[in-house]
């Protein structure tokens, strides 16, 4: 079974995920780019070492690349279909707070405003 992946855009259209992989070496985000096509084929299958459930629905990707280590936290939709919100360069050995935080805000405004654009449809 096959999952889209799609990437969080915020209400003013910037995309954090396409700005944090521009960020990144040719290498890294090769690499990334690779990890995602993973998630796009194994969703909820995949785990450990690739992808691990941080909290509250939302896991991170991760990826790693020489010594340099580099996490892209997602979440889950009814429907096979995986939203991308964030992505850091890790530094320390538990997954920051803040970047957790993040994502379930992102997944917070993902929601209302899909919620929003149904409503609208009906």
């Amino acid at each position: 079974m096959r999952y889209d992946v799609e990437f969080y855009r915020t209400e003013d259209k910037s995309c954090p995920i396409i700005e944090f992989l521009d960020s990144l070496n040719i290498k890294m985000r090769t690499k990334v780019l690779r990890m995602v096509h993973l998630l796009e084929q194994n969703g909820n299958e995949l785990r450990e070492p690739y992808s691990k459930h941080l909290e509250d629905g939302i896991y991170e990707l991760r990826i790693k690349q020489g010594t340099n280590i580099t996490r892209v936290l997602y979440f889950f939709m009814i429907g096979q279909k995986i939203i991308l919100t964030n992505g850091f360069v890790k530094k320390t050995m538990k997954t920051p707070t803040g970047e957790i935080q993040l994502a379930k805000k992102y997944r917070e405004d993902y929601l209302s405003r899909s919620k929003r654009k149904d409503d609208e449809d009906e």
